[in-house]
């Protein structure tokens, strides 16, 4: 399973005009291909009177999914140009349209993959990029005695406190980075005096903004 990788945290949008034709750029990110190709037709339905709207994503660790649709523009001129630089920056999950109103000017095979790059590349920039780092979600159960050092020490850690259940005993739930789950039982045991029972519950991704 991938330790991180770089993503987009969500819908980005740019506009770009080249010899009068208009370039629009949706960007999102996308976990499976299903959700890709839901998101190409949401803008294409948005823009049912564009000229082209052409696409490309990458999809899964290893870039196992990989489309790229030209939507009528000259054979790779415009989806190949789109993934490349999908490529290029190293992103994952991740899915572009760009849109385009055609101006009354014509590009050239060599002016349209320009286009196309560059309008990815402003939809990119246009988006917040986001590292999804690998945690450990870990149970900490403790005796309620415990509850007010252990909450504030977590509190005050770099470790983000997902949840606090009330049960028999207190169950606090944090994430704590894959690879410092050896130094973190020793955080923990060391505060509880071994009071503590420390168990991985699952794995999950977080996001941090870079």
């Amino acid at each position: 399973m991938r330790k991180d990788y770089f993503t987009v945290k969500g819908l980005g949008e740019s506009e770009l005009i080249i010899q009068k034709s208009r370039f629009l750029t949706y960007v999102n990110r996308a976990d499976s291909e299903q959700q890709a190709q839901a998101f190409i037709q949401e803008i294409k339905s948005q823009h049912k009177s564009a000229n082209h709207n052409c696409s490309a994503y990458l999809i899964g660790e290893h870039d196992s999914i990989q489309k790229a649709n030209d939507d009528g523009e000259p054979s790779g001129t415009a989806g190949v140009p789109i993934l490349e630089v999908l490529k290029k920056q190293g992103l994952k999950d991740t899915v572009v349209v760009v849109t385009r109103y055609f101006g009354g000017i014509k590009l050239g095979s060599g002016g349209l993959i320009r286009a196309y790059g560059k309008a990815t590349t402003e939809g990119l920039q246009a988006s917040i990029i986001v590292e999804r780092r690998l945690h450990l979600l870990m149970k900490v159960s403790v005796d309620y005695s415990w509850l007010g050092k252990v909450e504030n020490e977590i509190r005050n850690s770099t470790y983000p406190l997902n949840r606090i259940d009330y049960a028999e005993s207190v169950e606090l739930f944090l994430y704590v980075p894959v690879l410092m789950e050896e130094y973190f039982f020793e955080w923990i045991t060391e505060m509880t005096n071994g009071q503590a029972n420390i168990k991985q519950h699952s794995q999950d991704f977080l996001d941090f903004d870079i």
